[in-house]
């Protein structure tokens, strides 16, 4: 009830991620993996209230997102995603190129540790919602690379709220996602929190040289 509340009191759904939400969820295996409407909304806006010109996303999936956020950028602005599931490369490439905002969006196929090894960008919003099991080796590789000032998004931190229950030994996304969550309770230079806002959203501010390492 709520749920539908805020649908029908927030801004619409386009007609472009309209078809790709419906094509997900009756054709994909996963369709819980598509950021959805509502949080689809805030990356936008985040972008756009940053005045963010350069973002990261690793993580596409079906394109989703990051067209969410290009819609969000200046005309010369530019979103680079990476995904290293070359299966879905069709329906992530065709929804891309239909959206008004292609010409920002970079989508690249690959490893995205192997990419951020040889990427000498600086990003002033960075998207992590890739393999679970590997958030602190991102984050690592990535924090270098964010903009004084600048955000790093975490997707799925809550993880259906199985961080709060007692995890299988063989379940290495939620350990993987444990295992970030508490690296950010002792890592200098940054102010965080979680949003819960579908599977958990976290929000980490990277400080400014005047802010850091006061508080540690």
């Amino acid at each position: 009830m709520i749920e539908k509340y805020i649908l029908d009191h927030s801004q619409p759904e386009s007609e472009l991620l309209q078809r790709l939400t419906r094509e997900v969820n009756i054709g994909m295996l996963h369709p819980h993996m598509l950021s959805g409407h509502i949080q689809g909304r805030l990356l936008s806006m985040i972008v756009s209230m940053m005045g963010a010109r350069r973002v990261l996303e690793l993580g596409t999936y079906v394109g989703y997102s990051a067209i969410c956020m290009a819609e969000g950028l200046p005309a010369d602005g530019k979103i680079t995603t990476i995904d290293i599931d070359d299966e879905i490369e069709d329906i992530a490439r065709s929804y891309i190129a239909q959206s008004e905002h292609a010409d920002k969006i970079e989508f690249l196929v690959g490893d995205a540790l192997q990419y951020l090894a040889t990427c000498n960008e600086e990003f002033d919003l960075v998207f992590i919602d890739a393999n679970k099991r590997h958030y602190i080796a991102y984050y690592e590789a990535v924090f270098d690379k964010v903009r004084e000032g600048g955000i790093i998004l975490a997707d799925n931190t809550l993880w259906g709220g199985k961080v709060v229950e007692k995890v299988a030994s063989n379940d290495y996304q939620t350990q993987g996602l444990l295992a970030f969550n508490d690296y950010l309770t002792t890592a200098p230079d940054i102010e965080y929190f979680i949003l819960p806002l579908r599977d958990g959203i976290t929000f980490i501010r990277k400080k400014e040289k005047g802010e850091m390492r006061n508080e540690k």
